[in-house]
């Protein structure tokens, strides 16, 4: 699992966006984009400025497939049985390239138009392969930037890959949408009920080594999340490393390697961290235009 973030080895920065991410995107974002403000993965410092609000569930991100006669290929449905969709973004298991994986029992085809729209976020797709097991067919799929060649280490543009694969698994796979937490956003069926976000929301942290603890978050998803807490992370200090970001099914499950100026957090500040995480994902979302 993997996404990198905060003041080590990575490079991150914030936007400031403040629309909604309730309908795709028609134009994807520009290549190369970044989106401004800080925190920086990389720097042995942590500066926040604001202009604006944080790209959170309310931002707009999504770029749509660039095709909209094109085919995902897939396997046609041949059972009542709907499997659960699988997106994971992994920042750790290679150090040059951000490796997506996406998994949907075995209706997934070659997945071209999702490549397509990727390479409309400003990414390069340089690796990809297709594995068998008996939980399906996983594809994956080694991306960088187009502007730097680098892996991506940008929160926004993270979520932006995650929410334009979800958006076309749901767009040629609809059955897909009754499965996803995404499927109430953007599905044509959307879930039969929700999760209690008090039931689903689990949070870990543990010493990872003399310089780094590992922080380890499951909750129902929502857009914006990924941005959301990586933002929550960084608002008291912490760097992040690292990690990894998975949404399986309803459920959306992180993986953070953080530290505090270069060590692991200690008790308090473990504390804190918890308790602003559990506040954030447990408390009621409320639309801001009803204020």
């Amino acid at each position: 699992m993997a996404v990198a973030m905060a003041s080590c080895s990575l490079g991150l920065s914030l936007n400031t966006s403040n629309s909604s991410l309730k309908k795709p995107l028609v134009n994807p974002l520009p290549t190369g984009a970044l989106l401004e403000g800080s925190p920086v993965f990389g720097s042995k410092s942590i500066s926040i400025v604001q202009k604006g609000r944080w790209l959170s569930s309310s931002a707009s991100i999504i770029a749509q497939a660039s095709s909209a006669t094109a085919v995902e290929d897939g396997k046609p449905d041949e059972s009542d049985v709907i499997p659960v969709p699988k997106v994971i973004i992994d920042q750790d298991s290679d150090p040059d390239a951000t490796v997506v994986e996406i998994t949907f029992g075995d209706r997934l085809g070659a997945l071209l138009d999702t490549m397509s729209a990727l390479k409309n976020l400003g990414l390069n797709v340089v690796k990809a392969n297709v594995f068998l097991d008996s939980s399906g067919k996983h594809n994956k799929f080694a991306i960088t930037r187009a502007d730097t060649g680098r892996k991506v280490d940008d929160p926004e543009l993270l979520e932006a890959i995650r929410l334009t694969i979800i958006n076309n698994l749901i767009q040629y796979h609809p059955e897909s949408s009754s499965q996803l937490a995404m499927g109430t956003a953007f599905g044509i069926v959307p879930p039969p009920q929700q999760v209690d976000v008090d039931i689903a929301t689990r949070i870990r942290i543990y010493d990872d080594g003399p310089n780094r603890s590992l922080l380890t978050v499951e909750s129902a998803d929502r857009p914006g999340l990924l941005v959301d807490l990586v933002r929550i992370i960084t608002d008291i200090s912490v760097a992040v490393e690292s990690g990894e970001f998975d949404t399986e099914g309803m459920l959306a499950k992180a993986k953070f390697h953080v530290s505090y100026r270069g060590k692991p957090i200690i008790k308090p500040l473990q504390q804190v961290l918890s308790n602003s995480l559990r506040y954030f994902l447990r408390r009621p979302s409320t639309e801001e235009s009803s204020f």
